[in-house]
């Protein structure tokens, strides 16, 4: 309401209106991150400069010339981006450009810490059953089958309720399901466990976030509750008669308080006036099954006999989804509204890559049916018409991948990516995500396609559109207006929410993203529409789009379940980065180093070979460069190798370990699959350290190793860690890695000078260039490869310093 009581103060005391505005991120910005706000102007002004000016002080501590016009964009007539990335010291801020000035914000590592945990308050309120917010249960009657062969009470009472409203889909709750399993996997370090497994305070040694992933299991389980019988969602929109709080549901089917449970049938349903356009099953089914197959992996460890029986669901269910291609489409009723989703290759090729082994071949087929989700770079869609709003399947099969299979899948994520960048790059909002019905939903999942294609080809050019669209949901949009229900603390968010919560009790939803702008045409054609209050953003509205903060507007205000999860994804990847000082982290281990700073750390490693190492130590020793090698516990006991290995400590170089017996730690093909257990991780790299103490390297100042085989995956870096060790290992896409192949290898085989035009080429056509980047050289090789690289060492590196970098040791990157 800010802006209603700027707008009433003007009119009343007769104060001119603001003519320009800087649209900024309310969170603030992590100190090695994009850092670019949106200058906005409703007359026709250009902007030659901005500055950044230290909050406390008052003093201009940057100051640079302002992007160039980028012209007109929804209510404003002039628009500029104001990029200030190349300033790094934290402290609060603001800008100022023109004749505006920008709230304050933080640069800090810790802007988005806690963030991700905050929103999981949402989830927990939107829980059917037991709720941990109203401590209360609802819906326990839930319910009675339609369409189906059976009209027994089937018991499905549980997981959360979709919006405002109290409907239930496995649509949206197995995409929220799987990425607050995926969140946790990913980015372990950033949640915490402050509550128990049914939402009250009280720890129980699992991480909250993984407990309310359990929460959207289970209810998938009583959906899914035999082989050949699938439910797909709970209720209809005979629910939409008025707004309550969940207890006090009463009797809007005639069945008292039971609700109808929609059997799967892969044909169209509605029992009222409107019907789906369902052929099949398999989106349902393709949605169980990576759920069940993710779940599998996490809770092996922790509830084994629960994994067994996830096991069993993910397999079952996606053979049933093969009997049954096509897609299963939610039900209408009363109204036309419903999720049309029209895809399904896309959950199929996700289930298969998440079960991985045989089902491998069935998600490059999936894969390849759809390779670009359809509406990315449209201007239109129908509601939830293509669901998930992104593919997560490419990347989980990306990351079981190699070589040319694993470049095709990151080509289908680029073209993607180019056909919004392509609309986006044409205004300073970089905004080209059309404004439908749920557009927050659909930003923050294509943000998330945009960091793991960054992610998993090493590839940083879309970063800044990857950083717009996080940046658009906390403030830097037209309206200047935060979309996630008080985030942060003391920002412009939503106050007056489509929800019952809010409308009729004053309850907080703290977490809840809400639904986002839609376009004006849209938004004057939707059934049951009116504003309650004055609109406090009258002066952003346009005919492009349009944003209230009033209850009475459910198309762009009203919370969403799903939306909230995938942002769940989003904001721990976001934090996972702050906290990891501007380094890429894979699987919980660092492949680059800071990409803002001309740097460049050179490993070495070993295990049976080491022929090279008197060359290189007299190459690094010439050219006054400081490496870092690492030997698995065959080479430290190896008595060739031992001297060399002694000249290099004394030498001051980095001496780490690589395994004692250079151990294979998970899978090739499935990598969440543990070859080892934690005691035999444990006991093989103590022997490692063991034999580097008996040379005389001190152990108590190694932090970091890289794994053996550099394969590894977020268990093993969460045993490293315990015992104070970070993984590292080569930045992807340098190729240097490549210098063990031989002739005989066929194809894999990289001569030194292809191994160099490689690097060459990384240097030349990345946006960041070489830097930050980890380049690894084994310290010997087969005899069969006669063209040894390191032999070039001396070349690459004249080549890197005439480029302008210096050489870092990677003891210095713990995090």
């Amino acid at each position: 309401m800010k802006k209603l009581l700027l707008l009433v103060l003007s009119a009343f005391f007769s104060l001119p209106l603001l003519a320009d505005w800087i649209r900024i991120n309310q969170l603030g910005y992590a100190p090695h991150s994009c850092k670019v706000a949106v200058w906005c102007n409703k007359e026709q002004d250009t902007l030659k400069y901005f500055e950044l000016v230290n909050a406390r002080t008052g003093q201009v501590v940057f100051k640079h010339a302002a992007g160039r016009a980028a012209g007109a964009y929804g209510p404003f007539r002039q628009t500029s981006r104001l990029d200030f990335s190349s300033f790094t010291k934290t402290g609060q801020y603001y800008l100022q450009a023109g004749g505006a000035k920008s709230p304050v914000f933080s640069i800090s590592d810790t802007v988005y810490k806690g963030t991700a945990d905050f929103c999981l308050r949402y989830m927990r309120q939107q829980r059917n059953g037991f709720n941990p917010f109203l401590k209360d249960s609802c819906h326990t009657h839930d319910g009675f089958p339609v369409y189906g062969p059976d009209s027994v009470f089937v018991p499905v009472s549980g997981g959360w309720h979709d919006a405002s409203d109290y409907l239930q889909y496995v649509t949206t709750s197995a995409n929220a399901t799987w990425h607050l399993l995926a969140a946790y996997r990913d980015f372990p370090k950033v949640f915490t466990d402050s509550l128990q497994a049914n939402g009250l305070s009280g720890n129980n040694g699992i991480a909250d976030v993984l407990d309310e992933a359990k929460w959207g299991l289970d209810w998938l389980v009583k959906m899914n509750p035999q082989d050949d019988r699938m439910y797909n969602q709970v209720g209809d929109d005979r629910d939409h008669q008025g707004m309550r709080i969940p207890r006090q549901d009463t009797n809007f089917y005639g069945r008292g308080l039971e609700r109808p449970v929609y059997f799967c049938t892969g044909a169209p349903q509605g029992l009222l006036k409107y019907k789906n356009r369902s052929t099949g099953i398999a989106s349902t089914a393709g949605k169980f099954s990576s759920c069940f197959a993710l779940g599998t992996q996490l809770f092996a460890g922790l509830q084994s006999s629960y994994a067994a029986t996830l096991r069993h669901k993910a397999k079952a269910a996606y053979e049933l989804g093969m009997q049954h291609p096509g897609v299963c489409q939610t039900a209408p009723g009363r109204s036309p509204y419903f999720y049309e989703e029209d895809n399904w290759t896309d959950d199929m090729e996700l289930a298969a890559a998440s079960m991985g082994g045989p089902y491998l071949t069935d998600a490059r087929t999936f894969a390849r049916q759809e390779p670009v989700t359809p509406w990315l770079g449209q201007d239109t869609a129908r509601h939830y018409q293509w669901y998930p709003f992104i593919n997560p399947g490419h990347a989980e099969l990306a990351r079981l991948s190699k070589g040319a299979q694993r470049d095709t899948l990151m080509r289908y994520y680029k073209e993607g990516i180019e056909r919004v960048w392509h609309k986006a790059s044409q205004n300073a909002f970089y905004r080209g995500i059309p404004f439908i019905w749920c557009s927050n939903n659909l930003t923050v999942a294509f943000a998330i396609q945009c960091y793991w294609y960054r992610q998993l080809s090493g590839d940083d050019t879309y970063i800044q559109l990857e950083q717009a669209c996080f940046d658009w949901i906390f403030g830097c949009n037209p309206w200047g207006t935060a979309m996630v229900y008080g985030l942060p603390q003391h920002g412009d968010t939503p106050a007056d929410p489509h929800s019952s919560f809010t409308h009729l009790k004053q309850y907080p939803i703290d977490g809840g993203l809400v639904d986002g702008p839609v376009y004006t045409n849209i938004f004057r054609n939707l059934i049951g529409i009116q504003l309650q209050e004055a609109d406090e953003y009258a002066e952003f509205q346009s005919d492009l789009a349009v944003y209230h903060d009033d209850y009475g507007d459910y198309s762009t205000n009203e919370p969403t379940m799903d939306g909230t999860a995938v942002l769940i994804y989003l904001l721990a990847a976001q934090e996972n980065a702050a906290m990891s000082k501007g380094y890429t982290i894979t699987q919980g281990g660092i492949t680059r180093m800071d990409s803002s700073r001309k740097e460049i750390a050179l490993v070495f490693t070993g295990d049976e070979f080491g022929e090279g190492l008197p060359h290189i130590n007299n190459v690094l020793q010439q050219q006054q460069v400081k490496g870092s090698f690492f030997f698995t516990g065959n080479f430290y006991g190896n008595t060739r190798f031992q001297q060399p290995v002694k000249q290099l400590y004394a030498n001051g170089h980095y001496l780490g370990p690589h395994s004692d017996k250079h151990l294979l730690y998970c899978d090739w093909q499935q990598r969440d699959s543990l070859l080892v257990s934690q005691q035999q991780f444990t006991a093989d790299m103590q022997a490692n350290l063991s034999k580097m103490q008996q040379l005389g390297i001190d152990t108590a100042k190694v932090h970091t190793y890289i794994p053996p085989y550099e394969w590894w995956n977020n268990s093993i870096a969460a045993w490293s860690a315990k015992m104070g060790l970070q993984i590292v290992c080569f930045t992807p896409g340098t190729g240097s890695n490549a210098d063990y192949t031989y002739p005989q290898m066929g194809a894999s085989y990289k001569s030194s000078e292809a191994i160099l035009q490689s690097v060459k080429a990384f240097e030349r056509n990345r946006p960041a260039k070489l830097n930050g980047v980890i380049l690894l050289i084994h310290a010997g090789t087969d005899a069969r490869r006669k063209d040894k690289f390191y032999l070039q060492l001396n070349t690459l590196i004249r080549y890197l310093k005439q480029q302008g970098y210096s050489f870092k040791k990677v003891d210095e990157l713990v995090i």
